[in-house]
C-alpha cells in the first residue's frame, strides 16, 4: 500500500458514509444545539477526542459547551443538550452517563451507528453514522481502515459540518472573527 491507495480508501469510505447520513437528522441536530442553554458532550477513547474538538468549536461559536468530567462542568438541566458519541451505543461510560443525565431531563442526542442500542430509550434524537463498529452489524458500511477509524473520522467531520450549520443559524458571517475566541495563551 502507498499513500495514494490509503488516501483513496479513506476518502471514498467517508464519501459513502456521508452519502448515507440522514440530512433531516443533521438539520434537527443543529437546531437542538442552537436551542440549548448549555451543551455537554461525552464519549470514550478516540471518539471522546472528536467530541472534545466539537465542544471546543461550539465554544468558538458562542455556545456554552463542556465535556462530561471536565473540572468546570456545571450541572445539567432540562434546558440543556447532552451529545453522546458512541458507535455501538453500548460503551459502558456513555450508557451510564445517559442514564444519570436522564434524571435531569436534558435533550439527548446520540451520534452512533447502532439504531437499537441501550441508549435508544433515552435519546431525543439519533444521528446515524452508518459505518463499521465493534458490533459489525449487517447494514454498516464496512471499512478497510484500522478498527473504528472510519467512525471516528466521520464524527469529527460531521461535527464540523454541524458547526457550519450552527454558524449559519446564529448569523455568524465573519468566520475569521471567531479567532478572537481562540485560546491565546499558547
Amino acid at each position: 500500500m502507498n499513500f495514494e491507495s490509503s488516501k483513496f480508501i479513506v476518502l471514498s469510505e467517508l464519501r459513502e458514509v456521508f452519502d448515507n447520513v440522514d440530512t433531516a437528522q443533521v438539520e434537527k441536530f443543529a437546531d437542538m444545539i442552537c436551542e440549548a442553554e448549555k451543551v455537554f458532550v461525552v464519549g470514550v477513547g478516540r471518539v471522546l477526542l472528536m467530541m472534545q474538538a466539537f465542544e471546543k468549536r461550539l465554544n468558538h461559536l458562542g455556545i456554552d459547551s463542556y465535556f462530561v468530567g471536565e473540572i468546570n462542568e456545571p450541572a445539567i438541566t432540562d434546558k440543556d443538550l447532552l451529545i453522546v458519541g458512541s458507535g455501538s451505543g453500548e460503551s459502558v461510560v456513555p450508557v451510564a452517563i445517559v442514564k444519570v443525565a436522564s434524571k435531569y431531563n436534558p435533550t439527548i442526542v446520540h451520534i452512533g451507528s447502532n439504531p437499537n442500542s441501550s441508549m435508544t430509550p433515552y435519546e431525543s434524537l439519533f444521528v446515524r453514522i452508518p459505518c463499521s463498529t465493534k458490533l459489525n452489524l449487517p447494514d454498516e458500511i464496512k471499512s478497510k481502515q484500522i478498527m473504528s477509524s472510519l467512525f471516528e473520522q466521520s464524527v469529527l467531520l460531521l461535527a464540523d459540518m454541524v458547526a457550519l450549520l450552527v454558524a449559519d443559524r446564529k448569523h455568524i458571517t465573519d468566520l475569521h472573527a471567531l479567532w478572537r475566541k481562540h485560546a491565546n495563551l499558547e
